[in-house]
């Protein structure tokens, strides 16, 4: 298999592995969604070249043709110094420098995502209470509110019994 040609499954492999929809929900703003959404098609389009133009091997060349159009010296000439050729190999000395950092990053990215779904979670209960409080607010008494903050109640009685009227 070729280098050129490994390159591409590799490509394949990846965009296949990567969980665009779920990255997505994490965005918060429509200016990382648009961003986002730049990065996916690009990746999907050099994924594509990948599979399409870089993934073929090369036509042979049919050095008997051109012999018989130009003559076997030139044609010589030339199969004897593309013969000499030699693609070097590419050796990959960048991926094991940064995997661990990008790894670690990872890692520090799922702690993240819990954290913040465990904000995002009190935030709406938050908002669920307080959408209730608006409901009730009217006709709530004041017993029924201190009985919710019980440390507001505390607060209040200290005050009072403080004479500290806020002023």
């Amino acid at each position: 298999m070729s280098g050129v040609k490994k390159v591409a499954d590799v490509a394949a492999k990846a965009g296949k592995a990567i969980d665009w929809d779920g990255m997505a929900k994490m965005l918060v703003s429509e200016e990382a969604r648009k961003e986002f959404a730049n990065l996916r098609r690009t990746f999907e389009d050099v994924n594509h070249q990948l599979q399409t133009k870089f993934s073929q091997e090369p036509q042979p060349i049919d050095w008997e043709y051109y012999r018989k159009g130009i003559g076997s010296k030139v044609v010589d000439m030339y199969k004897e110094a593309y013969d000499s050729i030699e693609i070097p190999k590419y050796v990959d000395t960048v991926t094991p420098r940064y995997k661990p950092k990008f790894d670690a990053l990872l890692v520090e990215l799922k702690e993240a995502e819990k954290t913040s779904l465990k904000e995002s979670e009190r935030i709406e209960k938050e908002i669920a209470e307080m959408k209730e409080m608006k409901k009730k607010i009217s006709t709530m008494t004041a017993d029924e509110y201190f009985a919710k903050h019980p440390e507001l109640k505390k607060k209040f009685d200290d005050e009072m019994r403080n004479d500290y009227w806020g002023y």
